[in-house]
């Protein structure tokens, strides 16, 4: 029990360390007003491997790292968001982040039983589908204002820009960095999985 636990919290720092390294990163690589979000991987493997309430604390700890880009002004969209209501950004940061991460350990253990490759991929689109979903339902009802500056600063009506302006780019390259990457994701939770049985 011990040895499981240990085992767990190794993991679940060694996760911790890459999504804070991957999402510092990708604060600086924008596409559109928002950095392009490089950590849903490593969140959904950690989903998978430790479970719903580890994929959480992992998606709160991208939530995190994405609140302090925007206090920091690193993320310029997200620093406009948090000059406008503090409170409000920082729930939406960690809110979305620990969503996704949920979201993704649920619906792996809800498929595993059937087929890992199945639940792996699932679990990769379910992620940055919370995470973009709720991140644009926070724009349009908690920061409309906000949205129709920019819409109107791109020369765009408010549903144009959702789509070309924040889906079309983030959450597209977003979605296709995790289906690409869902083939190494089985391999490292068979990977993982098949350990103890060397050990046997």
């Amino acid at each position: 029990m011990n040895h499981s636990k240990t085992q767990r919290m190794t993991g679940l720092a060694l996760f911790t360390g890459i999504i804070v390294v991957l999402q510092v990163i990708g604060t600086f690589v924008k596409f559109g007003p928002f950095s392009i979000t490089l950590t849903l991987i490593p969140i959904v493997v950690g989903a998978a491997i430790y479970g719903p309430k580890s994929g959480a604390y992992l998606g709160g700890v991208f939530g995190f790292v994405v609140l302090v880009a925007c206090i920091f002004g690193w993320d310029m969209g997200g620093a406009v968001l948090w000059n406008a209501q503090p409170l409000l950004t920082a729930v939406v940061c960690l809110g979305k982040g620990v969503l996704a991460g949920l979201a993704a350990g649920d619906v792996y253990r809800a498929l595993s039983r059937r087929s890992t490759t199945a639940a792996a991929i699932s679990a990769a689109v379910v992620s940055p589908v919370v995470n973009t979903g709720l991140f644009l339902l926070a724009l349009y009802f908690l920061f409309y204002d906000v949205l129709v500056s920019w819409a109107t600063g791109a020369g765009a009506d408010i549903a144009t820009y959702i789509l070309t302006g924040l889906v079309g780019v983030n959450f597209v390259l977003e979605l296709g960095v995790n289906m690409v990457l869902s083939p190494v994701v089985v391999r490292i939770i068979h990977a993982r999985k098949a350990m103890p049985n060397r050990r046997a």
